[in-house]
């Protein structure tokens, strides 16, 4: 647990006579931009970076990776530029809405009498775009300088599946020009006490089952129809997703980064009542952990299809092959450092698997350490919901958390290979 104050910086839990805190109206500022699918104003967020940087006096460098998909980098360099540098990472662009189920205007920022602030992206995660900003501004206005360089990059399209955005970006000569060594990136509020610490991702797998059949008139028996090996596929995956939910419901050690999901989330198939179809597609969202042989669960899913039928085929619209994840080891220095800074503040910490899919898997498959962390306890998880929310004060909190962590990790000593 945080202190109510906001530590270094003051901020959270004093009031504000002659209005609201800079760093909550920066907060909801940037709540305002319609970064959201399908047609993401991404030119208001690259302006509102370039005044970002303007204002932090850092140099700001931007990289088109795809066709009208930008990454930008800010870039604090170290008084040892040499050593591998630290990445705090996040993502500019949001979820849809569905505006008939909001309080309030979900592009608003509206805050409420308890200082809740409602807005996409206000927990996944634009708070912590911010939270690190005002964290740099803090440590910049102290004096205080970093001996590793750091790196602030915002990234487009993860909440699409990063393809156009860092997927791309982390096979570019720029992003190895970076020289990481250690990355921070986005993770989930905790609803109790404890922070949650996410070590690593399961994989996703987006799979779509193609079931051939005989056609034939809606009034007889056909044989063989597309219909009855679908039902053969479905009931193949939907069994095995009640043994993964008994597994997590039995255990009081699983959490759900630990056990398989699926959900099947397309049905395609058919032209009329009366026709029977030759052919019906499902499809399936899996998300995979690390601690599955993935090559054997495939040959799990060959075996479904050959059951369910001759010419029963998959194909696989994603699928993350990845199992890399970051040690939580008290000896590895990263981790080290960044658990001393947290129990300095008096915070708990909780580690999991992470449940989805964020840009972080990326980052460790190119073999770079990355944690996963949201600083936000004593708050819903409502990321993707409606009437997303973050309170005020678990933002300014946040910053605090982060203005601790920047110190703490840009002053990792040299490790084995660095100059």
């Amino acid at each position: 647990m945080l202190p109510d104050k906001d530590g270094p910086g003051g901020g959270g839990g004093q009031s504000y006579p002659e209005g609201e805190h800079p760093s909550v109206s920066l907060f909801r500022d940037y709540l305002r931009l319609r970064t959201v699918h399908p047609e993401p104003d991404y030119d208001a967020a690259l302006r509102f970076l370039d005044r970002i940087a303007e204002e932090l006096d850092l140099p700001i460098k931007k990289i088109e990776v795809c066709p009208g998909r930008v990454v930008s980098i800010m870039t604090w360099e170290g008084t040892k530029p040499s050593l591998k540098s630290v990445l705090l990472n996040s993502h500019t662009d949001v979820v849809p809405v569905y505006q008939e189920h909001w309080k309030y205007d979900a592009f608003s920022a509206f805050k409420d009498a308890e200082g809740n602030i409602y807005g996409r992206g206000s927990q996944d995660m634009k708070c912590v775009t911010i939270q690190y900003i005002e964290a740099v501004r803090r440590l910049k206005a102290e004096g205080w300088k970093p001996t590793r360089t750091l790196h602030l990059m915002y990234v487009p399209d993860e909440e699409v599946g990063g393809h156009k955005g860092m997927e791309t970006f982390v096979l570019h000569p720029e992003f190895r020009n970076l020289n990481i060594g250690f990355s921070l990136d986005e993770g989930l509020a905790n609803p109790g006490e404890a922070f949650t610490v996410f070590y690593g991702e399961r994989n996703p797998w987006w799979i779509t089952v193609h079931c051939p059949g005989s056609p034939g008139h809606g009034s007889r028996f056909v044989e063989n129809t597309a219909a009855e090996k679908l039902r053969h596929v479905i009931n193949c995956f939907m069994d095995f997703r009640e043994k993964e939910k008994h597994r997590l419901n039995t255990s009081e050690c699983f959490t759900l980064g630990d056990v398989t999901t699926v959900n099947m989330t397309m049905v395609k198939g058919g032209v009329a009542y009366n026709v029977i179809p030759a052919e019906m597609d499902v499809s399936f969202d899996l998300r995979i952990p690390p601690t599955v042989n993935l090559q054997e669960f495939e040959k799990q899913i060959k075996q479904w299809c050959k059951e369910a039928g001759e010419d029963v085929t998959y194909d696989f619209a994603q699928k993350h092959m990845n199992q890399n994840i970051t040690s939580t080891e008290e000896s590895d220095p990263w981790w080290s450092a960044f658990t001393a800074a947290c129990k300095s503040l008096n915070m708990t910490l909780e580690k999991e698997i992470f449940p989805a899919a964020t840009d972080s898997r990326f980052i460790r498959a190119v073999g770079i350490p990355a944690i996963g962390f949201s600083p936000m306890n004593r708050t819903p998880i409502l990321l993707h919901d409606h009437n997303e929310y973050l309170n005020e004060r678990v933002f300014l909190r946040g910053i605090s958390v982060y203005e601790r962590l920047i110190p703490a990790l840009t002053s990792v000593s040299a490790l084995p290979g660095e100059a």
